[in-house]
């Protein structure tokens, strides 16, 4: 499912057009490229981003060869969060995806003013359903600090089980910080009631 979206991009403002690789009921998906990797940097560089992710900060160039080696990646799909309108709000990932045992990670980082908005868990179900309405895959997995309330409310809230936590898993700023652990299967997908993506 691909359709075209004009989005404004960078600093400039300048408007460009993304083909969208998957449409959801209030946002798009588009392809990341190498060119949005001042976007990607700006967002790494948020401290609560860095913090709650457990990212280093990089340079612009490390991103960009970053995103450049992402993508000759068989194993991950990367994608720009795009609400009408077209400016991009963030980024949600399919990485570590295993197409034999049907398992893969979520990722997900928004732009600090684009959070509390409803673009988390609109990103989230989409990528969800991609993974599993077109996709092989059995089972999800997604990590993030047990302090991060907002995530952990937004994996909850798109169906994803706390399976545990990693103590003293992430360091950050010279102390150790758990991880809560959370999973989602295909079974308990398939019985979500909510509209799937495809249903936009």
């Amino acid at each position: 499912m691909t359709e075209d979206i004009r989005i404004a991009g960078g600093e400039e403002d300048a408007e460009a057009v993304r083909e969208l690789a998957w449409r959801a009921r209030s946002i798009g998906l588009a392809a990341l490229d190498t060119d949005d990797a001042e976007l990607v940097h700006s967002w790494r560089s948020d401290p609560v981003v860095a913090h709650q992710m457990g990212i280093w900060p990089r340079s612009l160039t490390a991103v960009r060869e970053r995103i450049e080696r992402d993508i000759d990646d068989d194993d991950r799909d990367d994608f720009l969060i795009l609400p009408p309108g077209g400016t991009p709000v963030g980024y949600v990932g399919l990485t570590s995806q295993n197409i034999v045992n049907g398992t893969a990670e979520v990722e997900l980082m928004l732009a600090a003013r684009h959070r509390g908005h409803g673009h988390a868990t609109a990103a989230l179900d989409a990528v969800v359903d991609l993974a599993f309405g077109e996709l092989p895959m059995y089972r999800l997995t997604a990590e993030t600090h047990t302090d991060n309330a907002p995530a952990l409310a937004v994996l909850t809230k798109s169906g994803f089980t706390q399976e545990g936590i990693s103590r003293a898993a992430c360091l950050h700023r010279g102390r150790r910080h758990d991880l809560a652990v959370f999973s989602l299967l295909r079974p308990e997908w398939d019985v979500l009631d909510r509209p799937r993506a495809w249903d936009a």
